[in-house]
């Protein structure tokens, strides 16, 4: 093998290294919001049973939390979140009052990455007031905090902890900084053995 061969070989080794390094970098992007019920700033009749979010990718159910929270703060989210494909769901507890509601959403990308956002929607009929009280402490118990929603801290998610290393902006997965190391090394052997070779076809 010549020199300039050599070069070639390891230069469409590194080349190829880098097409597999970067596309999936570029895959690798958070999963996206796509629509929610109810809509952003909608005005329903009633509280409907759930809320749901369509995401364009399937979202991982640990660490995803949705709040539903009226004027007063009290959460509204009955029970966790349940994921089917790329469709999440919140059950709302009954009896929710009339008002608006704020939704605060955090939900765990594809990527291992979380996402969040919020909106709001109103409700223009629901039960009264004594009502509300008891709708949402009862699937609660007796604890004085059942109507004070948990702050969401996406430090403590064990989802958080990176997949890979950051390239560009983009989080790379261990795996394919594996193949790109893989690569790297059989790229300089190959340089390494057809440098020998001319050196023993010169003497």
């Amino acid at each position: 093998m010549s020199a300039s061969a050599a070069v070639r070989l390891v230069t469409a080794v590194l080349v190829a290294a880098a097409f597999v390094l970067f596309p999936t970098a570029g895959a690798q992007a958070h999963d996206e919001l796509l629509s929610q019920t109810p809509e952003a700033g909608a005005v329903v009749e009633a509280m409907p049973e759930e809320l749901t979010l369509n995401f364009s990718n399937v979202p991982v159910a640990l660490g995803s939390v949705v709040q539903i929270q009226d004027s007063s703060g009290t959460n509204w989210a009955d029970g966790e979140v349940q994921i089917v494909d790329t469709e999440v769901s919140q059950p709302i507890k009954a009896d929710a009052p009339a008002g608006e509601y704020s939704v605060v959403w955090r939900v765990v990308s594809s990527d291992a990455h979380p996402i969040e956002g919020n909106f709001t929607f109103t409700v223009e009929s629901g039960a009264d007031d004594a009502s509300a009280s008891a709708g949402a402490s009862a699937g609660a118990g007796t604890d004085a905090e059942a109507g004070t929603p948990e702050p969401i801290e996406t430090q403590e998610n064990p989802a958080d902890e990176p997949a890979g290393i950051t390239v560009a902006g983009q989080t790379v997965p261990w795996s394919v900084l594996g193949m790109v190391a893989v690569l790297v090394v059989l790229g300089i052997v190959i340089g390494v053995t057809a440098k020998r070779r001319l050196g023993k076809g010169g003497e």
